[in-house]
């Protein structure tokens, strides 16, 4: 669960309520033109209204420039970006004959088969020429190759699964499918963040669908606990089937399915399990087989395994992996399979060629480097980017990486400044992702060399200190002049920890005092009984604040020194205090700790050469 400063998300609803007052105010500018030029054509009703006009109109025109970017190579490593300009600020782009050679962070090339392929791009025109780039009809009609039988088996057998079925496009294979699965009188429960192709297929399939919080076995358990109790709207009846939504890895969070936890549900409940693996397959797991592999999971346990060939396969195309009868099943009744045209006979080569590299049917271990490749390429990058201070999302293997942006005019900002420096990202907004948490979403692939990686860490550290999106870590140089940098600081969000106590909901459990001097900086207050009268309340209290200002008098140093700084006593504290002790003196500088709990925030200061044990310390009583 992400969870957003407060004054980040302050920030970013002012910034979209401004986009928003503004678009309205030149709207309404527009229809008093309009009205008094007349220009509206009579009897035409416009195509777009609402909200989706306005918004695509009045802020997703201001940006388009940062996506649909066309290319004019592979989408390998580095690829060659074509630039556009723009004569109407930003309503229309033209491609000019400049060409830009940029980093590509944004591919889904996971394991590097986009480029030519020293095994699998011979392969691949030689099933060309023998064949046809289409097999003009579907499956049913002319369009099955002994590359589609052959794509089917290969499939079947790297996935660990009776039989499969492979279909033109991913998204279809999702969206046409669970129409087939299910209808009137089936559940559907889906993670709340599953894709839109998954989204379409159930709201197409005419069964109820519920949803339940995103990868929260515990949220799942009860949802199915109260679906089953209740049984179908209305009428209360047992449901005909329950069909559990997952995904191996989020594509827009990069986190990894908690697979065998639903697994263990999914069993105890009856329900059957569709596990997408769009993203996981070949990218993760020791063989490249996916999260089942790398989780531990039987593939037997998962009735349902959909997965997709453009991300690690450098192809086209999806497929269903389960038992026979449920593939004979689909293969008559699915529409994408009846009446679509088949997959083309190369791009069914190039999977089939790709996946004997990756099982080291080539005679070589280049599967086997890939897989490593991809595996410390995401790790080293992800550590790295966490290192400097980015707010990195997701799971440790996963070569996904969403870097947050939150407010919209760092989403342009990001994209144009990195895109300045030859580095391509993917940026991503409303309504791909909730309103306030744009993010930048980087994709790491095997092709990237060491060289390519120490780039773009390069790059997106400067656009991040540009840009504003850097928050502070236990490694970053980073801090506020209010407080300065310490030996040892517990992770939280913000540089300055004025600033981020200010804010966040948990600023009251969070110390920032190494473990060795904890005990002596932190002075709690000694808890009192109900039954202490207020009297002996408020002389408890005296003699507390006597107690610290006695200590602190015997701390400081004998006389100070010309030119010594006074510290004030507000200066690093995380609210006003309610009582204020007599300033003990001037004391030299030196780093500050500041220590916070649900009662007392200490500010402590050690003179140069002094031991550990002389501190002086002034208290901030909280009530």
């Amino acid at each position: 669960m992400i969870t957003i400063p407060y004054l980040t998300a302050l920030t970013t609803y002012f910034s979209y309520g401004l986009l928003f007052a503004f678009g309205q105010l030149r709207d309404f500018f527009r229809k008093i033109v309009d009205w008094w030029a007349q220009s509206n054509l009579q009897g035409y009703a416009p195509i777009c209204l609402g909200l989706e006009d306005f918004y695509i109109r009045r802020l997703y025109l201001r940006i388009q420039d940062c996506f649909n970017r066309p290319i004019a190579s592979p989408p390998d490593s580095w690829f060659d970006l074509v630039e556009r300009v723009s004569n109407d600020n930003n309503k229309t782009l033209k491609r000019t004959t400049k060409v830009k050679r940029c980093l590509n962070l944004g591919s889904y090339n996971y394991l590097g088969f986009a480029s030519a392929d020293e095994y699998c791009t011979p392969r691949v025109i030689e099933s060309l020429k023998k064949f046809s780039p289409s097999t003009c009809s579907s499956r049913i009609d002319g369009g099955t190759t002994i590359l589609h039988a052959e794509l089917e088996e290969c499939v079947a057998n790297f996935i660990g699964k009776e039989a499969a079925v492979v279909f033109g496009m991913g998204y279809v294979t999702n969206s046409a499918i669970l129409p087939v699965l299910t209808g009137k009188g089936s559940l559907i429960i889906s993670d709340s963040l599953n894709h839109n192709s998954i989204v379409n297929g159930a709201r197409g399939s005419g069964a109820t669908v519920r949803v339940f919080q995103h990868n929260t076995p515990s949220h799942l358990e009860k949802v199915l606990r109260d679906q089953i109790a209740d049984g179908q709207p209305r009428t209360h009846r047992p449901w005909k089937k329950i069909l559990v939504v997952v995904e191996g890895i989020y594509s827009m969070e990069g986190e990894l399915c908690n697979l065998p936890e639903i697994v263990s549900i999914c069993k105890k409940y009856k329900a059957y399990i569709y596990l997408d693996e769009a993203h996981s397959i070949g990218a993760i797991g020791k063989t490249g087989r996916g999260v089942c592999e790398l989780l531990g999971v039987d593939t037997a346990d998962v009735d349902i395994m959909m997965g997709t060939f453009t991300k690690s396969f450098g192809s086209c195309g999806g497929y269903i992996a389960g038992s026979k009868e449920l593939i004979e099943y689909l293969k008559y009744t699915c529409p994408a399979h009846l009446y679509a045209t088949s997959i083309s006979p190369p791009a069914a080569q190039q999977i089939i060629s790709s996946i004997k590299v990756v099982l080291g049917e080539d005679g070589s271990c280049r599967g086997a480097q890939k897989l490593a490749k991809i595996r410390e390429n995401s790790n080293f990058f992800r550590s790295e980017l966490q290192k400097m201070g980015f707010e990195v999302l997701g799971d440790n293997d996963s070569p996904v990486m969403p870097v947050m942006l939150y407010n919209p005019a760092k989403i342009p900002a990001f994209s144009r400044e990195c895109l300045k420096r030859n580095v391509a990202v993917v940026t991503v907004a409303f309504p791909a992702t909730p309103l306030l948490l744009a993010r930048a979403r980087i994709c790491i692939s095997a092709a990237h060399s060491r060289e390519d990686l120490l780039r773009a860490l390069e790059v997106l550290s400067e656009v991040g200190n540009l840009v504003g999106i850097k928050k502070s870590s236990s490694t970053s140089s980073r801090s506020c002049h209010r407080c300065p940098p310490i030996a040892a600081v517990s992770s939280h969000r913000g540089c300055c920890r004025k600033f981020f106590f200010r804010w966040s909901p948990r600023a009251s459990r969070v110390s920032c005092i190494p473990a060795p001097l904890r005990t002596e900086a932190v002075h709690r207050r000694p808890r009192l009984s109900r039954a202490a009268s207020p009297a002996r309340k408020s002389r408890g209290m005296l003699q507390r604040f006597k107690g610290l200002h006695a200590q602190a008098r015997e701390c400081l140093p004998a006389a100070p020194c010309a030119g010594d700084r006074l510290v004030s006593r507000t200066s690093c504290v995380t609210r006003s205090p309610r009582l204020v002790l007599p300033r003990p003196g001037l004391i030299q500088s030196a780093p500050l700790l500041l220590a916070c709990n649900s009662r007392t925030s200490a500010v402590v200061s050690r003179a140069p050469g002094a031991p550990s044990s002389m501190l002086s310390c002034s208290a901030n009583p909280r009530g």
